[in-house]
């Protein structure tokens, strides 16, 4: 019995239903010839397939010419679909098997107008000589052009799944090689056998980008296929190529804008983790001081308040031992002197850009400075004083 005919298609859609029956017997006859003529006319027509159908690649082709003839010459006079689900099976194998190739579908759908082409010529002259009228063979075209198109659409859904799937395995494969590297402890040898898997070039160096988690959309896209992802609690992390020029610089910005993200500082691959740690640690430093803009924050950038809080209990100690001098003042008169003392270290002096600075009167200055010279004696005029001073004011100690 006939498979039930697709809701909603008529018979202009199946052709073959106005076909005579009578031409089955005629033409299954002709298969092996017209399959034979079909792969010579492919091979000669779509170059990438000019070569000996030998191995899987000669397998699949054949199976797939011998498969869609045999369903065609058994189409003719009956409302079946032009595919069976297991027929379907091998034209999406054929579709999925280009992708493997590393071919587009371009070569695949020339090689069924080829197969088509030759197909209606053979099969043409076959009916002619058997005294069919005009009116069979024009359904005979637009049934092998019909069927041609339902094959065609099966190979390019194979195709499309097998891009989907290897896409995914391989968004898989990237972030597991991300969350290697960010983690430390790298074996090179492992670290070089994912990346190779992936498809991922190991660059020479690299930046470590971390944003919260609610940032993430969009964000591989707008970072490249050079960009690892991974996730972890309260945020994303993108490992990154650093930039090597001005414009590659600006590029990264551009794709982090309006994120909130913070970039590390260039590393190489296998010293990623430490990368992140610092992107990590400026992140939460800033969080305290100031919130962290739309625009990204490049660590780069602010070294030095990283190295007057990364450790900041040594600081403190320092800065307990070198403010002491400023111990007995009122709290008012501490803070307007540690104000005059930074400003007289920064500018070596010079009272009239201190007096700018503290918008102030240069004899309030020079009473100032007396005042600073009293409290500390002559440690002022040691130069590893005077730098330790800087620092513990700079880190915000008074």
């Amino acid at each position: 019995m006939d498979a039930p005919q697709h809701p909603g298609r008529t018979d202009r859609e199946l052709p073959w239903t106005s076909l005579p029956p009578a031409l089955t017997p005629l033409l299954v006859p002709h298969l092996p010839a017209v399959t034979e003529e079909l792969l010579d006319a492919v091979r000669h027509d779509v170059p990438v397939y000019a070569r000996p159908l030998e191995g899987l690649f000669g397998d699949s082709i054949r199976q797939g010419v011998e498969v869609a003839l045999t369903r065609f010459l058994h189409l003719p006079g009956t409302a079946r679909p032009a595919l069976q689900q297991e027929d379907r099976r091998v034209y999406e194998g054929l579709g999925r098997g280009e992708v493997r190739e590393g071919r587009p579908m371009d070569a695949l759908f020339a090689a069924y107008r080829s197969g088509a082409r030759t197909t209606l010529r053979s099969l043409s002259r076959v009916a002619m000589d058997a005294g069919f009228e005009a009116s069979v063979l024009i359904g005979l075209a637009e049934s092998v052009f019909a069927y041609i198109e339902e094959l065609s659409a099966a190979s390019a859904e194979g195709y499309a799944l097998e891009q989907s799937e290897r896409a995914g395995e391989r968004d898989r494969m990237l972030d597991a090689l991300a969350d290697m590297l960010v983690r430390g402890h790298v074996v090179e040898d492992s670290v070089r056998s994912a990346a190779a898997a992936a498809g991922w070039p190991v660059p020479e160096r690299v930046v470590v980008v971390t944003l919260a988690a609610d940032r993430r959309v969009g964000l591989r896209s707008r970072l490249g296929e050079r960009a690892l992802l991974t996730s972890r609690p309260g945020d994303v992390v993108a490992v990154v190529p650093e930039p090597s020029s001005a414009s590659g610089r600006q590029d990264l910005e551009r794709a982090l804008t309006g994120r909130s993200a913070v970039i590390g500082p260039g590393r190489p691959w296998y010293a990623a983790a430490d990368s992140l740690r610092l992107a990590a640690l400026t992140r939460d430093l800033m969080r305290r001081e100031e919130p962290v803009g739309e625009g990204p924050v490049w660590v780069s950038e602010h070294l030095v308040q990283l190295v007057l809080h990364g450790e900041r209990s040594v600081v403190e100690d320092l800065a307990a031992q070198r403010l002491a001098p400023l111990d007995e003042l009122r709290p008012g008169q501490r803070e307007r002197l540690g104000a005059t003392l930074l400003s007289w270290l920064a500018h070596q002096g010079q009272r009239a850009a201190m007096a700018a600075e503290l918008g102030i009167h240069e004899q309030t200055v020079g009473y100032r400075v007396n005042q600073l010279r009293e409290v500390f004696g002559e440690v002022l005029n040691d130069p590893q004083t005077r730098f330790e001073l800087e620092l513990v004011l700079r880190a915000g100690f008074r």
